[in-house]
């Protein structure tokens, strides 16, 4: 496959009180082996020998694995291919002289910070609120290796576990929902021995943080699922509803 000159209509905005624009740029001679964040570097690079400044994208590990390289490519999260992110997304997904939109995530809770980077800091209060254990580290405690779990719920917690926090569930609903994220981070622990003495807990308070940063519901469109670059399962979603409900009957019991 030869390289490709590609048109690129990018998201430009100053900041987060700014009104942002769509900015039309020209890349050529790109390899179709490079991966979408080499290009945008060249692009980048091209810019700042231009004298004019460089397009700002998150970006970290480029491995997959960090979640940071979040963009909305072409009307999808993450881009045309399915189970990848940005910056496992390469240039032979796409033509000679097509035209590539790039814009952030959307959503209320995660406000543009500049150009292409969000603040998504409302997920870590989310984790915050409920996504750790406490153990009794004094005396004899049992090693968590040790303790007995069934595949069928290990397999499960691994696979929640598995959401890296990249926001492309909320991206992609039309809700602005979190839900596919927060049910994972409830699910990793709620699926455990060492999770379950907090769990009414968790879920009560990690769904009140996520309503508190202005999330929106899930109507189970099942479009997080199918952008989602990790496959996070909508399962996640239910099992979260039942804990959730279990947890606020026991709670409004002790109050009332």
């Amino acid at each position: 496959m030869s390289n490709m000159n590609l048109t690129l209509k990018i998201w430009r905005q100053k900041d987060a009180q700014s009104k942002g624009v769509m900015e039309t740029y020209e890349v050529k001679d790109i390899s179709p082996d490079s991966s979408f964040l080499e290009m945008l570097d060249v692009l980048n690079e091209n810019l700042v020998s231009q004298k004019q400044e460089p397009i700002a994208f998150d970006h970290d590990c480029r491995e997959g694995i960090c979640g940071t390289c979040s963009l909305y490519i072409s009307g999808r999260a993450h881009g045309p291919m399915r189970g990848v992110t940005t910056c496992q997304l390469h240039m032979r997904s796409f033509k000679d002289g097509d035209t590539i939109y790039i814009e952030p995530w959307r959503s209320k809770a995660m406000p543009v910070i500049k150009d292409l980077i969000v603040d998504r800091s409302a997920f870590d209060r989310i984790q915050q609120a409920g996504g750790f254990i406490s153990v009794n580290t004094s005396g004899n405690t049992q090693d968590a290796n040790g303790i007995p779990i069934p595949k069928g719920d290990a397999d499960k917690a691994f696979d929640a576990a598995a959401c890296i926090g990249c926001g492309a569930c909320v991206a992609t609903c039309k809700n602005g929902s979190a839900m596919l994220f927060v049910s994972a981070k409830v699910s990793q622990f709620a699926l455990l021995p060492q999770g379950r003495v907090e769990a009414a807990k968790r879920v009560l308070n990690m769904v009140h943080q996520m309503d508190k940063e202005g999330f929106g519901n899930c109507t189970n469109t099942g479009a997080c699922e199918v952008e989602c670059p990790k496959g996070i399962s909508l399962e996640n979603i239910a099992r979260m509803n039942r804990e959730y409900l279990s947890a606020k009957v026991v709670s409004d019991e002790k109050i009332g």
